[in-house]
């Protein structure tokens, strides 16, 4: 089922966001953080909406679960759950760094030998689930799709948007930038 309306999304992080996340905040701390580092760091607007709702397909599996959230035992895909959600509301410029941010985090693994280790633990283990670092292989098809730079600048901030208690701007600061750009590209 695809999204149809920005405040159909919003509420989806109303009802869910509340719930643990694989780390020690809320699933809305987190992407609340993780699209504060987007706006601190310059980004365009589509790639901070993408910051801010990377994580929608692990809510809608909340969702599906009736918010009885366990620790995965396998991959749900929720990059491409989240992607096809969103994807006759937003543009490519949303949508495309969503359905690439885990493969963001493995292909960082595969090119720089330190990232593993600065993973979070929860990131560290849903990265046995998603297939491990990339290969040799993956890598030159990764560096060539459309949009993976976009898709490793939002997997950094993903990383950094772990910060129990930090301060940052709330949802609905968010609703006329997502209003914006449903407008431009639904």
């Amino acid at each position: 089922m695809s999204a149809t309306t920005v405040d159909e999304v919003l509420a989806l992080y109303r009802r869910w966001g509340g719930d643990g996340y694989d780390e020690k905040l809320s699933q809305l701390d987190h992407a609340l953080q993780t699209a504060a580092l987007a706006v601190d760091d310059g980004a365009a607007d589509g790639l901070v909406a993408a910051a801010l709702l990377h994580d929608v397909g692990s809510l809608l599996h909340y969702e599906a679960a009736g918010g009885d959230w366990r620790p995965p035992s396998r991959d749900h895909g929720h990059e491409a759950v989240g992607a096809r959600h969103l994807g006759r509301l937003f543009p490519p410029t949303v949508t495309r760094p969503v359905a690439l941010h885990v493969r963001a985090k493995r292909y960082l693994c595969a090119v720089d030998p330190t990232y593993h280790d600065r993973l979070s633990e929860g990131s560290q283990r849903s990265l046995a689930l998603q297939g491990g670092p990339m290969r040799g292989d993956e890598v030159a098809a990764f560096e060539r799709l459309p949009g993976h730079d976009d898709a490793v600048r939002l997997r950094t901030w993903d990383d950094q948007g772990k910060t129990l208690g930090l301060a940052v701007a709330d949802l609905h600061t968010y609703r006329p930038h997502l209003l914006d750009l449903a407008k431009a590209g639904g």
